[in-house]
């Protein structure tokens, strides 16, 4: 069926009087008595279909009238200049067949003339792709992990893949999904970070792009409890490194949007700028202070969350890193200075926070310390303090939201739109 199948992009003015032969969905119909149109839509876009009585196969007739929304076919035709078509063409039917029927009703309308809600796009997303604005943004998620890769490889970082299936939590606190591991009871992973750290033994600078889980029982729409990680990690680095890492990737992966995406942003109405670096940085201390001059009162040691940053109008639209948080708040395995800070940084967007890294503690010992200081038992933690036996550099990394970063880079509110099938406390179908 491929090799001589032409995809609806590929239908140009030079192929007038050609035929070819088309497969997609009938994404639209129309009936004026001696003429039909179909809308035939593809994976690349869309191309009409016209039907003239006394002019077009008699044959073909009766099949088109079968046809309803969104049943697959396969048209085979020949290729027409008309100015008033979309794009200027369209396809005079010789053969048509219906290669399977949709059922209806359908429970939305691809073509967007009825509205649907968000629950009803999500339980029917196959048809909900159809819609230009959905299914743009899916194509730049699918575009942003090719520019993604492009960066990491292209700065010598080496791809590994972690388990998702683990012992006990890799960092501590974070709620876990348990299951059953024959004898045993295990967990879904919550990120990757204890086995990054350890390749970087003989690796040096590593990434990883994939699933992780949290048990977290959020209901906003910035939470999943399955979500898509970037994550780096990146020996005789420190937190200055990683972010420098972390803002060039930024720039890079908008500026490849930009040149590549540039239909899907037009389709979506996004407009786009290039962030400059480097990024500003505000120390967690600064932070409080603008905080408290704006009446709100949080103290050291407190957490800073998107309500509270939700009144820094400055830093509103734009991407920024906070940075030397208090070491209460932040996991055991980051680098702790004397003076109750931490080597770690936030990014953010706004108030909305994309991921977080720093320093690690690489001496085994203070790391021992360090677990025990966040009430964590170092003996759950033995395959990984192993590891500081066999030579482990000073080291530094983070964590991003694929899914923040891409609701940053088009202004998306809720990051369900931007997952294909999001699950959280209530969703788990389909």
């Amino acid at each position: 069926m491929l090799e001589d199948r032409k995809r609806s992009i590929d239908v140009t003015p030079e192929d007038e009087g050609k035929t070819v032969k088309l497969y997609g969905w009938a994404l639209d119909r129309r009936d004026l008595g001696g003429i039909k149109f179909i809308i035939l839509a593809d994976r690349w876009g869309k191309i009409q279909i016209a039907w003239i009585r006394n002019k077009s196969n008699p044959e073909v007739e009766p099949i088109l009238d079968e046809i309803k929304l969104n049943d697959v076919i396969e048209v085979i035709g020949r290729v027409k200049k008309v100015p008033q078509a979309p794009r200027g063409l369209e396809i005079d039917p010789l053969q048509v067949r219906i290669l399977n029927a949709s059922e209806h009703p359908l429970p939305l309308d691809p073509t967007e003339r009825i509205k649907s809600n968000l629950d009803t796009r999500l339980d029917a997303r196959p048809l909900d792709v159809f819609r230009p604005k959905v299914r743009s943004m899916f194509l730049i998620k699918s575009a942003l992990l090719q520019f993604l890769r492009e960066f990491f490889h292209g700065n010598d970082f080496v791809e590994i893949i972690t388990p998702r299936i683990i012992a006990s939590a890799t960092e501590g606190g974070a709620a876990l999904f348990p299951l059953p591991y024959f004898d045993r009871i295990a967990y879904l992973a919550q990120s990757p970070q204890l086995f990054k750290e350890q390749m970087v033994i003989g690796f040096e600078k590593v990434f990883e792009i994939g699933p992780f889980f949290r048990a977290e029982p959020f209901n906003t729409t910035k939470h999943l409890n399955e979500f898509t990680s970037v994550d780096i990690e990146v020996a005789f680095a420190n937190m200055y490194d990683v972010m420098s890492i972390c803002e060039r990737m930024i720039k890079y992966v908008y500026e490849k949007v930009v040149e590549k995406c540039s239909d899907e942003l037009e389709a979506l109405g996004v407009k786009v700028s290039v962030p400059e670096i480097p990024l500003k940085r505000f120390r967690y201390d600064e932070i409080i202070s603008k905080l408290n001059n704006r009446g709100i009162k949080v103290e050291f040691g407190d957490d800073i969350g998107s309500e509270e940053l939700k009144n820094l109008e400055e830093l509103m639209d734009e991407y920024y890193f906070i940075t030397h948080w208090p070491s209460k708040v932040k996991p055991f395995y980051i680098k702790m200075n004397s003076d109750g800070t931490s080597e770690s940084f936030d990014l953010n967007y706004g108030p909305l926070e994309l991921g977080s890294g720093g320093t690690r503690e690489e001496n085994k010992e203070k790391l021992i310390k360090q677990l025990i200081e966040k009430n964590l038992n170092p003996s759950n933690f033995s395959y990984h303090l192993k590891a500081f036996g066999y030579g482990m550099p000073p080291h530094a990394g983070w964590g991003v939201g694929l899914e923040r970063l891409l609701m940053s880079i088009l202004k998306i509110d809720n990051i369900r739109e931007v997952v294909l099938y999001p699950r959280d406390r209530f969703r788990l179908e389909p």
